[in-house]
């Protein structure tokens, strides 16, 4: 019989992330989340699961070990995905206690405090790049000051199993004690990538977003897989306004995906005007329930809240067959370990 794994989730959102992690075998211990139609959200899927409906600035100020009723370095997994944010450098190397005040620092304390086995973090692929890439250094020096060894890859959801162009960059890290016994690979992509045509047959009717009658006549004049240079140049000009004159190719704009694609990255509004993702036969924007197809979700994942709430939980969202990939890689490492 296979060990039992445990995790504990910070920034759990609307669960994609966690929902991966379970179906690789993690058993959740406990999921920090600030926003109060997200923890409904889970609950109302996961009623087991100890949804800690609270600031995570206040949790961490907490004794953890007591919190989640854990022994030291007992902890398996400490999963989550902070804000990116700017430190402040002053020519030196930063530690902990210099990067306090930020998100990072809190999921930080967790592991001061907890020492799990090991830790997933995950972000937007720009963390890589971010203030000329300081920002994901400070983050590994204080990794590796709290006693782990650290490795990250940007990984795109459409090598695992999501119709959906989604880069990611995934940071593990390993406690050091167990460098010589675990042995973490990344997952590796998938030989079928999967298209809009494989996740959106058989959708259950849901809410969604309607363009006003103008925005949808524009795009009635757009075909499968085109965008704003596919209209007819009177119609582009009115319709893109002072942008019409600026360079780049701006390809979101009036943007309408073919069923032989997958979906370019989710936004938390469907109806951002840089980011169309228009449906590829009708003239409006995917349902909530074809947002979660598109991210991975289960259709019997039910989402709390309005329609504006649904679809920022989702656009958030890891998809869940990312994070299933992920955690088996995870999983395997740790069983391999045998730790």
């Amino acid at each position: 019989m296979k060990k039992k794994r445990t995790c504990i989730e910070l920034f759990a959102g609307a669960g994609g992330l966690a929902l991966g992690l379970e179906k690789a075998g993690f058993e959740e211990v406990g999921l920090v989340e600030f926003d109060k139609t997200a923890c409904e959200t889970l609950r109302i899927n996961r009623p087991r699961w100890n949804v800690i409906e609270e600031d995570i600035v206040e949790v961490s100020k907490r004794d953890l070990l007591k919190e989640f009723k854990l022994k030291s370095r007992e902890l398996d997994l400490l999963s989550g995905g902070y804000p990116c944010q700017s430190f402040s450098y002053a020519g030196k190397k930063l530690g902990l206690e210099d990067v306090r005040g930020t998100m990072f620092y809190y999921y930080a304390e967790f592991i001061k405090q907890l020492q799990p086995k090991m830790f997933l973090a995950e972000n937007v692929k720009g963390l890589t790049t971010h203030d000329g890439g300081k920002t994901i250094q400070t983050m590994i020096d204080v990794f590796e000051e709290l006693g782990y060894k650290v490795e990250w890859k940007v990984l795109n959801a459409w090598d695992y199993g999501v119709a959906e162009k989604r880069q990611r960059v995934v940071i593990i890290g390993i406690r050091n004690d167990l460098i010589d016994k675990v042995k973490f690979e990344y997952p590796l992509p998938h030989e079928y990538k999967p298209v809009l045509r494989d996740v959106l047959q058989n959708v259950p009717d849901s809410v969604g977003a309607k363009y006003p009658e103008n925005k949808r006549k524009v795009f009635d004049l757009v075909p499968p897989g085109g965008y704003w240079r596919d209209l007819p140049d009177d119609v582009a000009r009115e319709y893109m306004k002072s942008c019409y004159f600026m360079g780049g190719g701006r390809t979101g704009i009036a943007r309408r995906l073919s069923w032989d694609e997958p979906s370019l990255t989710l936004t938390c509004s469907p109806m951002m005007k840089q980011t169309d993702r228009c449906h590829p036969d009708e003239s409006r924007p995917f349902t909530t329930r074809e947002y979660a197809r598109i991210q991975s979700f289960p259709d019997e994942w039910n989402f709390a809240g309005k329609m504006g709430d649904i679809y920022k939980q989702i656009g958030n969202a890891v998809p869940v067959n990312l994070a299933k990939c992920v955690g088996e890689s995870i999983m395997n490492a740790l069983n391999g370990g045998n730790v």
